[in-house]
């Protein structure tokens, strides 16, 4: 007859089984999710429960880890929440016995969490929540809140379980394969904050082998925590399309045994393991108890932290590493200029425009990302071309339509390493509009998870808080359409922006001032400075166009007016009504974001020579 979990946790080292989905897959129930196997094949879950509890383990998991509502409306099982979360208790239950634990195991939502990405925290919530409730009525011993990356979902599932039960509660994160974040001080803090959550258990499983799991567990130790670790069986190669593992059961039982003896209590395997790295496990506690009969905490104790001296104020000054136009921000009226990027290899255009624009002290050129969803060169690449041939600073536009969360911040990363610290981050245009409308579009997060990962890597975070090593220094900007259909939406995703942490607004084109005090009355709470969008008009058919094809552009109708009666004229007219907005406007805007139609960049000096922006010395070029 087993004893009350915790305690018997305090007793000693307690073996967990190993993987459900790698038998799965082995003995070909390959069908997902594999939690359906708990209503088409219930014997195969209970013969590999059966398995594990042969091989030695105390504690098998039910066969539940994805049985979320969030996760199984991927297969359209929502309906199914409650018959597969208890169905799966049933069957573990059968198996155990009288004598090994049942822990109902709770994966992840698979979905990013607001604020970084659009599953609500609510919703969440009420996911983990409604699954939890099954598995404890069905009558689990302990929960098992398992292979959480993201630790802001791992709380709230931890959240979710203190509403509804009193059972005992593991927490476990999974962890990148990265040797400075294991390593580094990360590891304990978020044992710090699942101990702070209430959790019996903390630790890690799955993502990183057993040796990368050791050099975890030895930075995570904290006196009086009950640790787990349940590594995975090494890094896996794919063969037609399965995961194969290929650590032994002796290999991962060496490991075991560090383990333990660094601190872990609970030990088990992930994915990748077999009953019969379980049973090696086994026999290795069996023998270390025999060495040991009572097993020592930490065979040699980590050095204690060498407390960092905080310099005293007047004796080191801290270096800027901003940008110059982030530093200037308030100190002088900007501009930028926005070049048109050709198909193909050749930039020399860009380069040229860049150039001309260059004499004029023009501050940055802006460089778009894929516009419109149209093939065209990295704007990385391009900027850091402008940077090289020209030396001019350059604002790169990033959009989160073609990259997912890694591809994103791996961007940043290059972005940064290239000298690139000025980024307008924007959501970016359906792919179904542009050249390749077959195409995925990816929107693993908006312009607001972009904006958040830019902010996270100033504080030398990435998106999930792992150490990027280093801070980066971006100037976080962002768009705004002061002339949206729905401006109350408009400025919601605003509040967004800003609360993630954008710091200067580019506008799309404006050609009023009632239309940009409006919006600047509107956006006064959050004091950050804005950059007025100014794109000159060419003609009448020019305004028509943009006014009644272009999404977010609005020309109003007294200008059109005005274009379709110059006639011939309508080209210098368009350069004399943006000199006069300009004129009018420089007061209120930190700076101006000129979008020069079809490559005429001469519009540009005439516009700012008849505002007055230009110094005396670039008036004689």
């Amino acid at each position: 007859m087993k004893t009350d979990f915790r305690h018997r946790i305090k007793q000693g080292p307690i073996l967990c089984d190993g993987a459900i989905g790698t038998l799965l897959d082995l003995y070909e129930y390959e069908e997902m999710p594999h939690e359906i196997q708990n209503l088409k094949n219930p014997d195969i879950i209970e013969r590999i429960h059966r398995e594990y509890i042969d091989a030695g383990a105390e504690i098998i998991q039910t066969n539940t880890f994805s049985a979320n509502r969030i996760r199984l409306a991927q297969f359209r099982l929502e309906d199914r929440v409650e018959e597969i979360n208890r169905r799966g208790v049933e069957i573990a239950r059968l198996a155990a016995g009288d004598s090994v634990y049942v822990a109902g195991s709770v994966g992840p939502t698979g979905k990013v969490l607001e604020p970084i990405g659009k599953l609500k925290l609510s919703d969440a919530r009420d996911a983990f929540k409604e699954q939890i409730e099954i598995l404890v009525k069905a009558g689990v011993d302990l929960l098992m809140l398992e292979t959480f990356v993201s630790l802001h979902e791992l709380g709230e599932a931890i959240d979710a379980a203190k509403e509804i039960t009193t059972i005992p509660i593991v927490a476990q994160k999974a962890f990148p394969e990265d040797g400075s974040i294991l390593s580094g001080s990360f590891p304990v803090e978020v044992v710090e904050y699942l101990v702070g959550k209430g959790v019996d258990v903390a630790g890690a499983n799955c993502t990183v082998g057993p040796q990368r799991m050791f050099s975890l567990i030895r930075n995570m130790y904290k006196d009086g925590v009950i640790l787990s670790a349940q590594p995975a069986a090494g890094i896996p190669t794919l063969l037609n399309g399965r995961a194969l593992y290929h650590t032994t059961p002796e290999y991962l039982a060496q490991y075991a045994r560090e383990l333990l003896q660094a601190g872990v209590t609970l030990i088990g395997s992930c994915c990748g393991s077999t009953p019969a790295h379980t049973r090696a496990i086994r026999q290795m506690m069996d023998e270390l108890k025999t060495e040991q009969p009572h097993i020592q905490v930490r065979e040699k104790p980590l050095p204690k932290k060498v407390p960092v001296e905080v310099a005293k104020p007047g004796i080191h000054k801290e270096v800027d590493n901003r940008s110059e136009f982030a530093r200037n921000i308030g100190k002088k009226f900007l501009t930028t200029v926005e070049l048109d990027v050709p198909r193909g290899l050749d930039m020399s255009s860009v380069i040229e425009g860049a150039r001309y624009l260059h004499q004029f002290g023009i501050d940055a050129i802006n460089i778009t990302d894929g516009a419109r969803a149209r093939l065209r060169m990295s704007s990385l690449a391009i900027c850091s071309l402008v940077r090289q041939h020209v030396g001019m600073e350059t604002i790169t536009h990033l959009t989160a339509r073609d990259r997912n969360m890694i591809g994103l911040q791996s961007e940043l990363l290059s972005a940064y390493a290239l000298g690139l610290k000025n980024i307008l981050c924007i959501t970016g245009d359906p792919t179904n509009i542009g050249d390749y409308p077959q195409a995925t579009s990816v929107f693993d997060v908006d312009s607001s998870g972009l904006i958040r990962a830019a902010a996270s890597m100033n504080q030398g975070r990435d998106l999930l808080g792992n150490t990027i090593e280093q801070r980066t220094s971006f100037l976080i900007a962002c768009a705004a359409n002061p002339v949206a259909d729905n401006m109350d939406a408009e400025l919601e995703k605003m509040d967004r922006k800003v609360a993630a942490g954008a710091q200067i607004i580019f506008t799309q084109p404006l050609y009023e001032m009632r239309t940009l005090e409006h919006f600047l009355k509107r956006i006064e709470h959050h004091k950050i400075p804005l950059m007025l969008g100014l794109l000159p008009l060419r003609s009448y058919k020019h305004a028509e166009f943009l006014h009644n094809e272009i999404p977010g552009m609005v020309i109003p109708e007294w200008i059109r007016e005005k274009l379709r009666t110059a006639g011939d004229k309508a080209g210098p007219m368009g350069v004399e009504i943006s000199i006069n907005f300009l004129k009018e406007a420089r007061s209120a805007v930190a700076g101006v974001y000129m979008m020069p139609p079809f490559k005429k960049y001469e519009m540009i000096s005439r516009i700012l020579e008849g505002a007055n922006l230009l110094k005396v010395e670039q008036r004689k070029l």
